[in-house]
């Protein structure tokens, strides 16, 4: 039975008090999780339950590393794992190396099933502090299995979603369960099953944003509803998030004074605070994506720069430009969670699909007034819903661009024959190939949980 403890054994190191040490008997000076206080405790631990993935943020055609510098320090800082990434190579990891995305999101996952088991019979809270703590580890939990769903298993397709493999499905903190991977439909209906658990029983805007509410709950609705291509309950989720929460910071204001942005716990536009895992340092920008921004966007002006910018990352023949924004107010984090924007252009991609070619383009102009100087604004327009479409996926990669998010968008827009690209890079002097229906879209599982744990099954390749 021990091969069952591989694909959480970080569960019984995770930074929260040590909590699984503990939840046997009580010791000398230490107690259980018996209070109603000590499950706040363990969802106030940001430093589990904040992040994300980083993956994605290589895997991107929003990224582009041709730098010789660059492209040395993929292989350097992470033994190759993130060389292969970016090369969407048919594994990430050897048989010794973790994958960090993988079990960030399990650890977070191991968390919240400890407090769902147990904080309803808690000591000493009382009845709607014991039901906000079960709500926010549902919505948490939701968000894991989304990121992991869209990372290691097959785009959600209605077809074939109740066969193709997901990943395991863990409900309980059982270090024992059965590890085989639940097909992608079963882990998408536990998303939404948590999330709609989950409503009634947040506050509209939490506290804190590094905290679930039901602003969160429904953007993570619109995220996954988006995913499984059911356009109306996106546009649907996405319209009661933003009648929430809908302030938009207005980059006018910061253009000489990038410092002074809000930092991400005061930032009005993150509706649930999520950041990478790491912060992969000096990431250059494609030359499209440059291109499409242009040199009046002010995105372009405050969230990218030049190599001075980056002493030392960048050898002297580098001319391009690459993502600043983990530097521009001196958090050194990559924001990549829900935010006003994604959700306002989620909304904009599902009118643009229902053929609402005016609305759709409102609501994107209506977010990039707030992106340039007056002088330099001019509204969009769109010819047809097609047209529309493009301009809010074009829109999207130029909002979002270095947090990832442009990866999960890229996989899913692959069953759009508007959209079917073949990517290429060159790393080191080879070419590397991505085709629309390549299997290097799903992530591979780590060769070390797959060998403790025989029942999991390795992606295609």
């Amino acid at each position: 039975m021990k091969k069952r403890y591989s694909i959480i054994l970080f569960a019984l190191a995770i930074a929260m008090a040590g909590c699984r040490k503990y939840v046997e008997i009580d010791q000398l000076s230490i107690r259980t999780l018996k209070y109603t206080s000590d499950y706040r405790n363990t969802l106030n631990n940001n430093n589990v339950l904040e992040g994300t993935f980083s993956y994605p943020i290589l895997s991107g055609d929003d990224i582009e590393i041709t730098d010789q510098v660059r492209q040395n320090a993929l292989s350097s800082a992470s033994a190759d794992i993130f060389a292969n990434v970016y090369t969407w190579a048919s594994k990430y990891t050897s048989d010794t190396q973790s994958d960090g995305d993988w079990e960030r999101q399990y650890k977070t996952i191991y968390v919240c099933n400890e407090v769902l088991q147990g904080v309803l019979t808690s000591q000493g809270g009382n009845e709607t502090e014991k039901q906000t703590i079960y709500a926010e580890a549902l919505v948490h939990r939701a968000y894991a299995y989304l990121i992991l769903v869209n990372m290691y298993g097959k785009q959600y397709s209605s077809a074939t979603a109740a066969t193709d493999f997901g990943v395991p499905l863990l409900t309980t903190p059982n270090l024992y369960t059965k590890l085989s991977r639940t097909p992608v439909a079963e882990v998408y209906s536990q998303i939404l099953k948590d999330l709609r658990t989950s409503i009634s029983r947040l506050p509209a805007i939490a506290d804190f944003n590094v905290r679930p509410s039901k602003a969160a709950a429904y953007a993570l609705f619109s995220k996954t509803y988006l995913s499984m291509r059911d356009f109306n309950n996106a546009a649907l989720y996405a319209d009661s998030t933003l009648a929430l929460q809908s302030g938009l910071i207005d980059l006018k204001a910061y253009e000489n004074t990038p410092m002074t942005l809000p930092v991400r716990l005061v930032n009005p536009e993150v509706i649930f605070s999520k950041i990478a895992n790491v912060v992969i340092p000096a990431t250059s920008l494609s030359n499209d994506l440059l291109t499409s921004l242009g040199t009046t966007d002010l995105r372009y002006k405050i969230y990218t720069d030049v190599r001075s910018r980056f002493p030392g990352q960048f050898s002297t023949a580098f001319t391009g430009r690459a993502s600043c924004k983990y530097l521009v107010n001196g958090e050194f984090v990559i924001n990549n969670g829900p935010s006003v924007p994604e959700i306002m252009l989620i909304k904009a991609e599902c009118l643009a699909r229902a053929g609402q070619t005016a609305d759709a383009m409102t609501v994107v102009n209506n977010l990039r007034i707030k992106r340039f100087n007056n002088a330099n604004y001019a509204p969009l327009t769109a010819s047809s819903a097609a047209d529309a479409l493009r301009i809010v996926v074009e829109e999207k990669r130029k909002e979002l661009f270095g947090t990832g998010l442009r990866w999960f968008d890229q996989k899913r827009l692959m069953l759009d024959d508007a959209f079917t690209q073949t990517k290429t890079r060159n790393y080191k002097g080879t070419d590397y190939t991505l085709s629309p229906t390549s299997n290097r879209y799903i992530y591979p599982i780590g060769d070390k949980y797959i060998l403790l744990n025989p029942e999991l099954q390795q992606n295609p390749r």
